[in-house]
């Protein structure tokens, strides 16, 4: 039987996964609308690079808060403007190339340069998630950061599913919603960090 204490983790660890996943779900969802014939390799890399990240910035977070921690709280107002500017470039871009193709030609992939900064973009305010798990030791807060990793992946193969399959129904406009998509996450994450909403 599961203890009330390790069910609260497991269950606490799910809810940060879930919340943290959304803007990479949106992402992934973008990244189907814009290469909607992509193969499941490229759906599996997709989803498996932000749930690194995922996994990653809680974890450095935790590191911070117990290594460097008035370096950490400095940064933390730059979290939203980096997110914007790095959102906002890569969306930019998608529309951009969206403007330069006939309606013929195929979505330019994703690179993996730009996957990276993806990654990086929706889950640097997990960064943050290291001061609500701090009071954890490194194991709980890696088996955390595990879970959230995890439960990121599933939402992010979902996402690029369902914007594959709207990308081939809306192939000619789904580049820029995709990048729409993209700048309004970059907007909203902005939002929500520097006004605290």
């Amino acid at each position: 039987m599961v203890s009330p204490d390790l069910f609260f983790f497991i269950a606490n660890s799910v809810a940060l996964g879930v919340g943290l996943a959304m803007d990479a779900f949106s992402v992934s969802l973008a990244n189907g609308l814009n290469e909607p014939k992509m193969s499941s390799g490229r759906m599996n890399l997709i989803a498996g690079t932000f749930a690194f990240f995922q996994f990653l910035m809680p974890l450095l977070g935790w590191i911070c808060v117990h290594t460097i921690l008035q370096y950490f709280t400095a940064l933390q107002s730059y979290i939203p403007w980096i997110a914007l500017v790095l959102l906002l470039f890569i969306g930019g871009k998608m529309l951009w190339e969206a403007g330069k193709q006939d309606e013929e030609s195929e979505a330019v992939p994703v690179s993996l340069k730009m996957l990276a900064m993806q990654g990086i973009a929706t889950s640097i305010d997990a960064l943050s998630v290291g001061f609500t798990i701090a009071e954890y030791d490194l194991a709980a807060a890696l088996a955390a950061s595990l879970i959230i990793g995890i439960v990121t992946y599933v939402i992010c193969v979902v996402g690029v599913r369902l914007g594959r399959i709207a990308g081939m129904k809306y192939a000619s406009k789904a580049s820029v919603l995709g990048g729409c998509i993209l700048i309004f996450i970059g907007i909203e994450i902005f939002v929500r960090g520097f006004f605290g909403i």
